[in-house]
């Protein structure tokens, strides 16, 4: 059996794995990002940022980070940079999660060497994550056969046709199966590493990162992946971006589409046509997404019933909150509860 990794969020049939107390754990897991010609610049910087930036605001760091390339000592990266790998394969070897960026294309092969290192490092415990199409480096590693995974929708279809074995789920921001995780379009990738770090250190920490990043706390990997997100108007995108601040700062109240609409002195049609261009969903849809992700985060930092957390939130009811959860989340409260609480923090394993 590999060593404990992080599990994926909603798995109610999680077995508790217990520490070897024969090993010291290291307080600083390691991170490898991987690199290599045609890097893209942008999905290796989410990884950098999240996992190899310090954090004095912190009482402890949260990780190690290092670039591991396989092949040539300076490699040409996406904007004409040169780049060189701060570490060695031996890193792989130690590592307790490591990055994949998006493959150089989709019909480029994926040099043997490579494969042979994530699956060696998968079976001896590491996790790994793809962003966007770094699904096809594990899927040509054979990580994804038969396993969930998700990535851009532009490669859906595609990649779903070339690896029939992989239950490719679209419309999925990221996905995590035992410790191999996969994700939508770029800044999915955010998402998907602050999952990383919730399920290390917490919901906590996981918040103060991403406060830091100015980015939600938290989406969790059923959040749809937002395909069409036409650009609005100046003074609409202002109007209705202070109306999300306030209403997520508010989600225990109660809304109504005529009076959301007036808030932003448009019609009700005018208003649920700007927020859906500017959000990409309905807006009581998005309230329903908003309130879910403020209660799965109170769920882990609180000890309030899930009654008390479902009103807290802004559902009307029990079971009008019971629904959403199970058709969004397939999982009960209790059972995500359950599910954090077998979540086991990673140890290195220098």
């Amino acid at each position: 059996m590999p060593e404990a990794r992080c599990l994926r969020e909603l798995m109610p049939d999680v077995p508790e794995i217990m520490p070897n107390s024969a090993e010291k754990p290291n307080p600083t897991p390691l991170v490898v990002g991987l690199v290599y010609d045609g890097l893209c610049t942008f999905e290796y910087g989410i990884a950098a940022e999240v996992f190899g930036l310090q954090r004095p605001d912190l009482d402890h760091e949260l990780y190690r980070f290092t670039s591991v390339s396989i092949n040539e000592e300076w490699l040409t990266a996406h904007g004409g940079l040169e780049i060189k790998a701060s570490g060695t394969v031996t890193d792989l070897e130690k590592a307790h999660t490591i990055v994949v960026p998006g493959w150089r294309g989709k019909d480029e092969p994926v040099p043997e060497p490579l494969c042979q290192h994530l699956r060696t490092a998968y079976a001896s415990g590491a996790r790994i994550l793809a962003i966007c199409s770094g699904c096809y480096v594990l899927a040509a590693a054979g990580l994804l056969t038969n396993r969930r995974a998700t990535t851009h929708w532009q490669y859906l279809q595609h990649f779903q046709s070339r690896y029939p074995e992989i239950d490719v789920q679209d419309n999925k921001l990221y996905i995590d199966d035992e410790g191999i995780i996969t994700s939508a379009g770029s800044s999915a990738g955010l998402d998907a590493c602050l999952h990383v770090v919730r399920c290390d250190y917490g919901v906590k920490v996981a918040n103060a990162v991403a406060q830091r990043l100015v980015m939600h706390s938290h989406r969790h990997g059923a959040h749809a992946q937002l395909i069409e997100r036409p650009v609005a108007e100046i003074n609409e995108r202002h109007g209705i971006a202070e109306l999300i601040t306030s209403l997520r700062a508010n989600l225990s109240d109660q809304y109504h589409i005529a009076s959301l609409a007036e808030r932003v002195d448009m019609s009700p049609r005018s208003f649920q046509r700007h927020f859906l261009s500017f959000t990409g969903i309905p807006v009581m849809q998005w309230l329903v997404q908003e309130r879910l992700t403020m209660m799965c985060e109170l769920l882990e930092s609180s000890d309030w019933s899930v009654e008390t957390i479902s009103n807290k939130v802004g559902f009307t009811s029990t079971e009008t909150m019971r629904y959403h959860f199970k058709h969004m989340l397939q999982s009960s409260p209790s059972e995500y509860r359950k599910t954090l609480n077998l979540l086991t923090r990673p140890t290195n394993r220098d």
